[in-house]
């Protein structure tokens, strides 16, 4: 019988982007005339305890002595955190209602603020644990409990030997707390969540880097809500491009690499590029780029790319014509929404389609040669396979066909064999 899976889930820069705590002393602190000074104290212990080099017990101590907190404030917190999820963990609620039996969470944090946040995620109140506040009648944070385990240095540990759960654990966190785990051999791998922040001293540790929750999904073959990380997506930003343009597709969290021209050693691998006016790519260059998806490019591509084999090699093209300085967003946003959602909309090359993203559903790309009988084909392809098409969407020009196809989230993988391998395919790919 195949061993159960847990997953062991830090909450602080983990399942949410911020220190909670932090986060707390700018509520409870608002006021006080040496809160900057403070506010650094606070962030200062936290740091030190992340990263190993002050006991948990003695920061956690140091912190709430700091806060001055009431239960008031609690309710202010809760309020900012449920906005502060982060992303990938947002975007995948379904994996946790799906395996709620297998996800801790377990933080040195405080159930008071962790239990309201994770719990719309569909995570068992049971299955959170953390500290707890000891407060006076009139609600103030004067202390916390003692004699939780996880108040003390190595109280994951601890925890977790006391627990003696029966099955392969995976830890994913942030800090030195969540490496303890692996360190002891409790559990069977540590992945360094890297979303929110990267400490090198972890990073260095970890049996993966995982720099979203959808890369540790990916890598463990569970359902998650896009198909394919975008931390795995090369996206090449090539001369003087304006920082904000690249500071856009990054938020995305796309992988960026910025250089001054098209090294070969990216040319294979390369998914997406984005180009500042007057950089050239030779037609050599496209042909052996045989992942490129889209090119942005910043001015007129007139001379410098051949827009016809792009199109006949399946790359959306956006370009900026008439060199507006505004279009430092507005490039790289289109080829955001073309990467995120399909959508075409202003390419100069391809048909222009524009697209809602469509929920529980998988959204599937296929670009071909337009010839007759590829769609006849296709949805063949779909009726083989027993595959519901929730919508089809279809633009063509002398060229090419672009077909968009929303498809039921239960499917036989060997459908994208089948859409692969049909005669006149140029590219096929899987957006969510």
């Amino acid at each position: 019988m195949k061993p159960k899976n847990f997953y062991i889930i830090d909450f602080d820069s983990t399942f949410t982007q911020v220190e909670a705590l932090d986060e707390l002393a700018r509520i409870s602190l608002k006021k006080h005339p040496e809160k900057e000074a403070i506010f650094q104290k606070i962030e200062e212990y936290t740091n030190l305890a992340m990263e190993g080099k002050l006991s948990f017990g003695e920061s956690l101590a140091q912190r709430v002595k700091l806060l001055e907190a009431t239960e008031d404030h609690l309710k202010q917190l809760i309020k900012v955190l449920k906005k502060k999820v982060s992303a990938s963990f947002s975007r995948n609620a379904a994996f946790f209602k799906k395996h709620a039996d297998e996800v801790l969470i377990v933080s040195g944090g405080f159930k008071e603020f962790i239990t309201p946040v994770v719990s719309q995620y569909h995570i068992k109140k049971e299955n959170i644990y953390a500290n707890t506040f000891v407060t006076t009648g009139d609600g103030k944070i004067i202390d916390y409990d003692h004699s939780n385990p996880l108040s003390e240095e190595g109280g994951k540990v601890k925890l977790m030997q006391q627990m003696n759960l029966e099955g392969d654990l995976y830890g994913i966190g942030d800090g030195y707390s969540d490496f303890q785990l692996r360190e002891s051999g409790l559990i069977k791998k540590f992945y360094a969540f890297t979303e929110n922040i990267a400490r090198e001293s972890i990073v260095k540790k970890a049996d993966h880097v995982t720099p979203s929750f959808d890369e540790f999904l990916y890598v463990n073959n569970l359902p998650r809500a896009i198909s394919y990380p975008k931390n795995r997506i090369l996206c090449l930003v090539i001369g003087d491009v304006d920082p904000k343009s690249i500071e856009m597709l990054k938020k995305d969290g796309f992988s960026i690499r910025h250089k001054t021209t098209f090294e070969e050693k990216y040319v294979a691998d390369v998914h997406m590029m984005l180009l500042a006016d007057g950089e050239k790519i030779t037609d050599d260059q496209l042909q052996r780029a045989i992942t490129l998806k889209t090119i942005g490019y910043l001015g007129s591509a007139k001379n410098k790319i051949d827009l016809q084999k792009c199109t006949e090699q399946g790359i959306v093209v956006f370009e900026d014509m008439k060199a507006n300085p505004r279009n430092n967003v507005f490039i790289p946003k289109r080829m955001i929404d073309f990467m995120n959602t399909g959508t075409t909309h202003l390419s100069s090359n391809f048909p222009n389609l524009q697209l809602p993203r469509i929920d529980k559903s998988h959204r599937l790309i296929h670009i071909h040669k337009n010839v007759p009988g590829i769609m006849a084909k296709i949805n063949t392809a779909f009726a083989y396979h027993d595959i519901n098409i929730v919508g089809q969407f279809l633009m063509t020009n002398s060229s090419i066909g672009y077909v968009i196809t929303d498809i039921n989230a239960q499917y036989d993988k060997q459908l994208f064999k089948f859409l692969k391998k049909i005669e006149h395919t140029i590219k096929f790919r899987v957006l969510y």
